[in-house]
């Protein structure tokens, strides 16, 4: 009886010591290993990547203590919860985490974005700025992904640039994102804004066409203060045009200093800044500049696409608090409002 009762102890102790060994293990295997990273790291799932080819993954990039044990730990979650796929996708990983931590994330795919709001009339060069100080992706690969040209051939876009094309708008994307993809995004986002415009505008246009009005949304984008106004203005440059009158948009002028000339914001335009050599200087040159010099939003493209039906040929800033113009049918009436409202 006593040999019986101390078989039993003598079981009952290995069962603990096993259950022991078996809880320490599986800790030790389960928890993160010892490295120096403070911050979280950017792991990547392919498309159609099994668990083993994520397992090595993580264990190289240190995420892990062992492939093996994340395996048998996929296989043990998709027995007990009946779906444990994992999910392809950008994971930002905490450090510390485990691999029972892990593996939840990658099979929930629940991906930390980043919220990135892009302001109307905005250039690509300052958009790629945002991104880039977002942690989004880089400067110079998003300005390169805007001179795709399997993005502009995608888009049927007449140029060498998707200038104007970048629409307005609020995002989210992971860090570290591929910038091709993101201006993809943007710009299939523009098409389909424009699409809800067209559907009201009468004609169909051919992708020349279409990117002239584009140009002239970009300019009305950065003339209008006032969301009223914006088809008036919208009118003046298509009136001017009509006439073979130069456009005169003091905006055209700021982006051939700013973005062509690499020259500070001016506070004020003078009579000598109206003369600057440029292609893009409406003030010296006939016609629509070469290019879109911002990206307009809803309102410019509306504009550009349904103006108002005017003779106005002028406008002039009337009220700098508003950001209200005053609107003329012809160069009389132009310098009568400019002696009331600037010389006042």
């Amino acid at each position: 009886m006593a040999r019986v009762k101390t078989f039993f102890i003598a079981l009952l102790l290995l069962l603990i010591a096993a259950a022991g060994a078996l809880w320490f293990g599986w800790n030790s295997l389960n928890s993160a290993p010892e490295r120096q990273a403070m911050t979280s790291e950017l792991f990547t799932v392919e498309q159609g990547e099994v668990v083993a080819e994520t397992a090595v993954d993580l264990h190289e990039q240190g995420l892990i203590r062992s492939p093996l044990f994340f395996r048998v730990l996929s296989r043990i979650q998709r027995v007990r919860n009946g779906n444990g796929t994992i999910k392809a996708g950008r994971y930002h990983i905490r450090p510390g985490s485990s691999s029972l931590e892990i593996y939840k994330l990658l099979v929930e795919g629940k991906q930390e974005l980043v919220k990135i709001t892009i302001p109307e009339g905005l250039t690509a060069r300052r958009i790629a700025r945002s991104f880039a100080e977002k942690g989004i992706t880089e400067e110079s690969g998003f300005l390169d992904a805007v001179h795709s040209s399997d993005l502009i051939r995608k888009y049927q876009v007449p140029a060498d640039s998707l200038e104007g094309y970048l629409y307005p708008d609020t995002y989210y994307f992971q860090q570290d994102y591929p910038a091709e993809e993101i201006v993809d995004h943007l710009v299939g986002t523009f098409f389909e804004k424009l699409e809800e415009i067209r559907e009201r505008a009468p004609g169909q246009l051919n992708p020349e066409e279409l990117h002239r009005k584009i140009i002239l949304a970009s300019i009305v984008e950065r003339e209008y203060r006032d969301p009223d106004e914006a088809d008036k203005i919208a009118s003046v440059f298509y009136n001017r045009l009509e006439q073979n009158m130069r456009l005169q948009s003091c905006a055209t002028v700021v982006y051939a200093m700013t973005e062509e000339k690499g020259l500070p914001h001016p506070k004020r335009l003078t009579y000598g800044d109206l003369e600057l050599e440029s292609q893009f200087n409406t003030y010296i040159k006939g016609g629509l500049p070469p290019g879109p010099i911002a990206n307009p939003g809803y309102v410019a493209l509306q504009a550009a696409f349904q103006p108002a039906e005017t003779d106005y040929l002028y406008f002039l800033l009337k009220d700098q608090e508003a950001g209200r113009h005053v609107f003329s049918n012809n160069l009389a009436e132009h310098n009568q409002a400019y002696t009331l409202y600037i010389k006042q």
